[in-house]
């Protein structure tokens, strides 16, 4: 197996999650789906500097995380960074999953994928919250861009 998968382009949410479970189903134990994180982390689109800001900040985790959005012909388009490797790795398996989605999308998609990979149970308790925070923080900013979209505001 690849150590950078490709899911970008995969067509549609359902894709990606079955390849993403199927990709983490293959490991032999934890130690390798970790490394696996920390390979996704090192191919996320880099953030630009100026949203490495406190506004971008996800509240929750003990590590620095910075999320950013942008709604652009009606999908929201995702940025992320972290400093520690297994949580950038988190948050590029989640903008994999919910990037240049319509919010919508975003907000119709039940996260059972966090369970099926068995993510949430061997993460520490603070990456455990931090995920639950940017899983939380991924579907405010898709409410904030419906509430735009529907006011004819994008």
């Amino acid at each position: 197996m690849a150590n950078r998968p490709d899911y970008a382009n995969l067509p549609s949410m359902d894709d990606k999650i079955t390849k993403i479970v199927a990709d983490f189903k293959n490991f032999n134990g934890w130690e390798e789906r970790y490394k696996h994180l920390i390979n996704m982390g090192k191919t996320l689109e880099v953030m630009p500097e100026e949203h490495h800001v406190e506004s971008n900040k996800v509240k929750g985790c003990q590590s620095q995380v910075w999320l950013f959005a942008e709604l652009k012909d009606g999908k929201i388009h995702f940025w992320g960074d972290s400093d520690a490797s297994i949580v950038k790795g988190i948050v590029a398996l989640l903008i994999n999953i919910y990037s240049e989605r319509s919010p919508d999308e975003i907000l119709s998609l039940e996260p059972s994928f966090v369970d099926e990979i068995g993510l949430k149970q061997h993460l520490s308790m603070s990456r455990a919250n931090g995920l639950s925070a940017m899983m939380k923080q991924i579907q405010m900013y898709a409410m904030a861009f419906k509430a735009k979209i529907q006011m004819g505001m994008s």
